[in-house]
């Protein structure tokens, strides 16, 4: 394993109720919607949250009809935001629809027929990234923050910590040794939405208590660790009623924490044949049976894709030096062992269901769920046949 210099890494996760994952989890839920009655249609959906309004925009193509409004409503009832009181709540904001059908210059490469395969829905480079530092096969810092977030809002749902409201953010550092091993947490970020009658030391002591100790492993915690609980003293006011929510602005949270790269693209709101979506989910599976396969400690998987062309145009397998075999070998073998044209990646990955808006919170990858088919680890014999033949 290359070496590497003991260093810090911090990544960040933010709540359902934050803004920009109250529009990821509309445009999501509309995909839904519109997959469960008519799994081939066409949808890149667009979500904006500001204070009282949700604007729905985007290019939608269906045989089937789903009431865009309810969706909206019903997201951010379920999120949380059901008193006026918080500037923005699912009985009175205001629900704009502008949504046309997709281009036709862009259908003629997407949609297969008897003389033409499915292509790529844009042109793009996708990214998909494993490692070790948990049995997730994710880097250590993005999935401790996720937990965080997540434990903010049962504690909210569950009334463990009665004053919370659904906005909310945290930020974890780890700190590596040379070899690249997490060794212990260096930091703790809290921003956590509060009700108005609630004291800063009960707050900091209620979220210590329910949130932090019940999510940080206390071998990774020591008299160094730093805790930093709603810094600016008051986090009253949040959620869209504070700040503007766009869907896709969390893209970074969404994957590796900032671990490795990123194509920019995001993936909420478009339906499988943009591969924006479908190769990166397809770009962490390789990665992921890779490193479950036991052939590299950390991988990162590039690929690269033209619109209307149902092959990559590159594949990239890069190891950093961890491979237990040749990088170009190992490289051949992901070629033969995983199709990754749009349509195989579908088919395969089992893509074309309603399973999305609960992938638009708390990170696409890393999951456990069954629906999450991108997790799965079952091209390991595959690929150490391949590896020892």
């Amino acid at each position: 394993m290359t070496s590497t210099r003991p260093h810090l890494f911090t990544s960040e996760s933010v709540t359902e109720g934050h803004p920009d994952k109250i529009a990821d989890q509309i445009s999501d839920g509309i995909l839904d919607a519109i997959m469960a009655g008519d799994p081939s249609g066409r949808v890149a959906c667009e979500a904006l949250v500001t204070t009282g309004s949700a604007i729905i925009a985007g290019e939608i193509t269906t045989r089937t009809w789903v009431d865009m409004r309810k969706i909206v409503r019903e997201t951010i009832r379920q999120i949380g935001y059901t008193e006026p009181s918080l500037g923005f709540d699912y009985r009175t904001c205001g629900v704009l629809i502008c949504v046309d059908e997709q281009s036709p210059d862009i259908a003629m490469g997407v949609t297969e027929t008897s003389a033409h395969e499915q292509g790529a829905g844009d042109q793009g480079i996708m990214f998909g990234y494993a490692c070790r530092e948990t049995p997730e096969l994710m880097p250590m810092p993005i999935m401790l923050a996720h937990r965080l977030t997540a434990r903010l809002a049962e504690c909210r749902k569950r009334k463990v910590v009665p004053w919370l409201w659904p906005d909310g953010k945290s930020q974890v550092t780890i700190e590596y040794g040379g070899d690249y091993t997490p060794k212990r947490v260096e930091a703790v970020v809290i921003a956590a939405h509060h009700k108005e009658n609630v004291e800063r030391e009960e707050l900091r002591q209620g979220i210590l208590k329910h949130v932090i100790q019940k999510v940080i492993p206390k071998e990774l915690l020591d008299d160094r660790t730093k805790i930093y609980i709603n810094e600016t003293g008051r986090f009253v006011i949040g959620g869209p009623f504070a700040d503007t929510g766009l869907t896709g602005r969390k893209i970074i949270v969404d994957t590796y924490g900032g671990v490795g790269s990123h194509g920019g693209g995001c993936f909420s709101g478009k339906d499988p044949s943009k591969v924006d979506r479908s190769g990166s989910y397809m770009a962490r599976y390789i990665a992921k049976n890779l490193v479950a396969a036991e052939l590299a400690e950390r991988v990162e998987v590039q690929i690269g894709y033209a619109i209307g062309v149902a092959r990559p145009v590159s594949v990239l397998v890069e190891t950093y030096g961890t491979s237990t075999i040749e990088e170009e070998r190992l490289e051949r073998i992901v070629k033969e062992v995983f199709d990754m044209r749009p349509k195989a990646i579908i088919d395969h990955l089992n893509l074309l269901r309603p399973i999305y808006k609960k992938t638009a919170s708390y990170g696409h990858f890393g999951r456990e769920d069954p629906d999450f088919t991108w997790e799965r680890t079952d091209m390991v014999d595959a690929l150490k046949d391949k590896a020892h033949a």
